[in-house]
């Protein structure tokens, strides 16, 4: 465990926590990454302050799979969650349940996206609950920020949640800017819940969540953001060929193709003007995005807090945003646009600024990181590994070698310069059906060398990785031969908060303590 840093600015010299997150992001589109149209300036300061991973992956390509995964630290396959919603977990720990037992004021909000029937996971550990679309209680549309709305006489002209076309219905892909005055927007209530929660801790550390519903769809930036991208067209990238790619891949084309926009001209169905347009309100979103984050970052500093905050960037997962023509992240696990992510670290007393880390790390590494920079005991049931060395850039110590990206019928593995996807065959009806690429070669992925006889032995290598890699990062609540025995030979187990083992007595750790011998 790392020793608690000795900060000047506040009594307490436990740093404070600033986890940002973003919904659906795709880690190409950002100006420090490289891209050439979209604006980022705060997240690019952030970046010149701190580190930048160019490897960062998510554990699963959709929304509270994710987030599960990453306040709670476990892999999918071992919290169990692989859709939206859905019942809360009983007993896994989260992130700011243990940060309040160690004196840290908590908050969450945004788009927090987490299985909330009959109450939000993490509401009860929570001093602060301001999701913007849910109540604690899960009830739609009666969310802290709908109270706000419905104060202010405005919450008709909420459209970041649907927007509402000329036809009395609503649309879901296409983009334009919205009608509400920025103070009313989702993303600048965020920012300012942010800052009062800072300015109502005084002395006490705090741990906050700032979860940003954009740019996920809905693409309804304000007008500022969509005049700044006027006239961008479409990257060439964006009709990449899909001929080696699985059929549900080719199906999830086919009916985008067949999607009516609602604002171009009136019955619309040209794919091309559509997803330019789409592809306009994107990147007008991440800079809306962008310019709320710099708000509560301009505040931390005008506190004197930056240097004792410990910030991290990310989203949940990427998206395609009109790639191969397709509208969002489905069939998202079949591609490195969904799979990578931006991931941004910030905090100046451990690491240097404008670097790049290019280990692998996931986002169930958040949280073990997070802990061991503020000095603080890990908690027990997280598959995630601290990866502060990796980002202090003693990358030589880089304790993963590949990622994995899950879905409960599939699962993805990015190693060196391959990624394979893992179908079982029962869902192609019996049909042996993979994907395979050198991203080296083939950025794009379109060649899918799965059956292709000279990639034979390096599928065989992937497959055999992503089968130890699911073995022994499972979880139990039983193991023989135990751990160990009580005085009276009884056999003890170290459970963990979750009911199943502890980290320490889980299988990944014995084998690489070498305590116990399986044969």
């Amino acid at each position: 465990m790392g020793l608690l840093p000795k900060m000047s600015g506040k009594a307490d010299s436990r740093p404070n926590i600033l986890f940002l997150v973003s919904d659906q992001h795709q880690a190409r589109l950002l100006g420090c990454a490289g891209h050439e149209t979209v604006q980022t300036p705060n997240l690019d300061k952030l970046a010149a302050q701190g580190v930048l991973c160019n490897r960062a992956y998510t554990t699963n390509p959709i929304c509270t799979p994710s987030r599960v995964s990453m306040l709670s630290g476990q892999y999918p396959h071992n919290h169990g969650f692989f859709g939206l919603s859905g019942p809360a977990p009983q007993n896994l720990p989260n992130f700011f349940g243990h940060m309040r037992r160690y004196g840290y004021r908590t908050a969450g909000i945004g788009k927090l996206h987490l299985p909330d029937d009959p109450r939000n996971w993490v509401a009860d550990d929570l001093d602060l609950y301001a999701d913007c679309y849910r109540s604690a209680a899960g009830d739609r549309f009666d969310s802290p920020y709908h109270r706000y709305l419905r104060e202010h006489d405005v919450f008709e002209q909420e459209d970041s949640r649907m927007i509402p076309d000329e036809n009395g219905g609503f649309n879901s892909f296409d983009a334009r800017p919205t009608e509400m005055a920025k103070e009313h927007v989702v993303e600048y209530w965020c920012a300012s819940e942010a800052k009062r929660f800072i300015d109502k801790s005084g002395e006490q550390p705090w741990c906050m969540q700032v979860s940003f519903p954009r740019p996920h769809h809905q693409l309804t930036p304000l007008k500022e953001f969509w005049d700044m991208y006027e006239g961008v067209e479409l990257p060439d990238y964006y009709s990449q060929p899909i001929q080696g790619r699985p059929r549900h891949f080719h199906q999830a084309r086919e009916q985008f193709k067949q999607y009516e926009w609602s604002f171009g001209d009136k019955g619309e169905t040209d794919l091309q003007s559509g997803l330019a347009r789409a592809y306009r309100g994107t990147l007008a979103c991440v800079s809306m995005v962008d310019e709320a984050i710099g708000l509560i970052l301009n505040h931390l500093e005008q506190c004197g807090l930056l240097d004792d905050t410990i910030i991290v960037y990310t989203t949940d997962h990427g998206a395609y945003h009109g790639i191969f023509g397709l509208a969002e992240k489905y069939p998202g696990i079949c591609s490195e646009e969904v799979c990578r992510i931006p991931m941004i670290w910030s905090y100046p007393p451990a690491f240097p600024g404008a670097t790049q880390c290019n280990s692998i790390v996931e986002n169930v590494d958040i949280v073990p990181t997070f802990l061991e920079l503020a000095g603080l005991p890990q908690i027990d049931s997280i598959d995630g590994r601290d990866a502060s060395d990796c980002l202090r850039g003693h990358e030589e110590e880089a304790r993963k070698t590949f990622a994995v990206t899950e879905n409960e019928w599939s699962k993805a593995i990015r190693w060196e310069e391959y990624r394979m996807v893992f179908y079982p065959n029962e869902m192609f009806h019996g049909e042996e059906v993979g994907e395979l690429y050198n991203l080296a070669d083939d950025p794009w992925e379109t060649r899918n060398l799965y059956s292709d006889p000279e990639h034979n032995e390096i599928r065989v290598q992937l497959t055999r990785m992503l089968l130890e890699w699911l073995v022994s990062t499972s979880r139990h609540v039983t193991s023989h031969p135990p751990m160990s025995r009580d005085e009276g030979g009884r056999e003890v187990y170290q459970l963990a908060g979750d009911g199943k083992e502890s980290n320490r007595a889980g299988p990944r750790l014995r084998i690489r303590e070498g305590k116990i011998n399986y044969l």
